[in-house]
């Protein structure tokens, strides 16, 4: 959540993500994202259940400085639980450590869903627990759903309760 643009050498990565108690298009996942420019990512997503692909994108349009928040925009499948549709989002995020001395993240921002064809205020909160290991807490603007990861170079694994309480778990690797 930080908004400064990925910096690594790394410009693929791939993610997969399985929850329990969904509709097919929310309960297997796939992603392929390629960082076309440090502040700019595109890529697909591929719900193999439901047989649909949708486009991703993620644009950093103003970096995070010591007094100004990041402000990201983007597109992706529509949020968890609708059988279909594309979302598109921009959000505001501020890496809060400095000012709070807590290792906290928080964001707000506003998404339009195609499936409803409506905006919603979303939001969130990234705490980074310690080495390796972080926790987000997600608002799609309808659920909450928390997360937990853990990174480990170009690996990242997690577990998500989609809507509070459908336990699912993620992959990612970037390359």
């Amino acid at each position: 959540m930080s908004g400064t643009g990925q910096e690594n050498q790394k410009k693929w990565t791939f993610g997969t993500r399985f929850v329990t108690n969904q509709i097919d298009r929310a309960r297997w996942r796939n992603t392929l994202t390629y960082q076309v420019l440090p502040r700019l990512s595109v890529g697909i997503e591929y719900n193999p259940l439901a047989g649909k692909v949708s486009p991703l994108a993620n644009f950093v349009a103003v970096t995070e400085t010591k007094t100004r928040p990041a402000v990201i925009l983007g597109t992706s499948s529509d949020r968890i639980g609708t059988p279909s549709g594309q979302s598109f989002y921009a959000t505001a995020s501020k890496n809060l450590k400095r000012e709070t001395k807590l290792p906290i993240a928080p964001y707000i921002g506003i998404a339009y869903g195609t499936y409803e064809n409506r905006l919603r205020v979303i939001g969130g909160l990234n705490i980074d627990l310690t080495k390796g290991f972080s926790s987000t807490v997600l608002f799609d603007g309808v659920k909450v759903h928390p997360t937990f990861n853990y990174s480990y170079k170009q690996h990242q694994f997690g577990v998500i309760f989609a809507q509070g309480k459908n336990f699912g778990a993620n992959y990612s690797i970037s390359f």
